[in-house]
């Protein structure tokens, strides 16, 4: 009991804290198809890393439009794929550890233009969408704002993702109700966005209105029951709602859906430690230390809470 009581009050205190994680490498994997869904060869597809340090990738579609780049570092990316002839297109995603990450397809617009007149255009889009990510790392929130709603007003093809860049940047600037709004327009555009909806959630949680964020994350968890990431959201929001025995339900099934999910596992050990299953706990946080997962302030409690629950030797 004293170590269990021990490991509790760790959870707790080192939340707060947090340890370097050795990078490792993930491999994307999508494909690149016009806007009549025929795949196009040749196309040039760029992923920008935005973790904070300056890496660039590129890879080239096959005959079938498909891409894999291999040897990147996890962490969050801006992907551009590009072909004469065609409006450019951007996205904004996640890349793992494991298996490939799947990007969403890109399915590019023929120009009707020339062909420089196209290109011009998807540069003018990146430039603006860059000019306000900048300006949001910078603090500059009215500059961010202003380029994030020049780049909605060039129709991008995935407004969903602007928006939701605008509800972090808004997080950042500490306007919760601003914030709130963005992610629920991200969620609009793309009904199954789920970083749209973490954010939705962590957003309503801080603002203590933690029922609303289980509402919204529970009905599109119902809705695409076979979506690992949206259930992976809904097990987050119930555990940080206090809602451990039915996080619980849901992150096992994440573990089934998606085996590579790290941070399930360490929220599984993270509910079997307030339960008084130490063997279990302490099979999922090291399980969660096996898949070198890059949320560091995780790690350190989970490296921490097995210090407190294994028996000292």
């Amino acid at each position: 009991m004293k170590r269990l009581l021990a490991a509790g009050g760790l959870l707790v205190g080192l939340l707060l804290g947090g340890v370097s994680a050795e990078a490792q490498v993930g491999t994307a994997r999508g494909k690149v198809l016009d806007d009549q869904g025929q795949p196009i060869e040749g196309a040039k597809v760029v992923l920008d890393f935005m973790g904070g340090v300056t890496r660039k990738a590129e890879a080239t579609t096959n005959k079938k439009g498909e891409y894999t780049r291999v040897g990147l570092s996890p962490g969050p990316y801006r992907i551009t794929a590009s072909k004469e002839g065609f409006a450019p297109q951007f996205i904004e995603t996640r890349i793992s550890l494991g298996d490939p990450t799947e990007i969403p397809e890109f399915k590019l617009q023929s120009a009707g233009k020339t062909a420089a007149a196209a290109q011009k255009e998807g540069e003018s889009l990146q430039a603006a969408f860059d000019k306000a990510l900048k300006a949001s790392q910078a603090g500059q929130f009215a500059e961010a704002e202003a380029a994030y709603n020049e780049v909605l007003a060039m129709n991008p093809s995935k407004p969903e993702l602007v928006w939701n860049s605008m509800g972090h940047m808004f997080v950042q600037k500490k306007d919760p109700a601003a914030a709130e709004n963005a992610f629920r327009k991200a969620i609009e555009a793309q009904p199954a966005f789920p970083d749209a909806y973490l954010g939705l959630a962590s957003v309503l949680i801080s603002a203590g209105q933690g029922a609303k964020a289980v509402e919204a994350v529970t009905k599109v968890a119902t809705d695409f029951p076979q979506d690992a990431k949206l259930q992976y959201v809904c097990g987050w929001t119930l555990f940080h709602t206090g809602q451990a025995a039915e996080a619980g339900e849901v992150l096992k099934k994440v573990e089934a859906l998606d085996p590579l999910n790290a941070e399930a596992q360490f929220y599984l050990g993270s509910i079997a430690v307030g339960q008084n299953k130490i063997p279990e706990a302490v099979a999922h946080l090291e399980k969660y230390l096996t898949m070198s997962p890059t949320n560091t302030q995780n790690v350190a409690t989970a490296q921490g809470l097995i210090g407190a629950l294994k028996p000292k030797k």
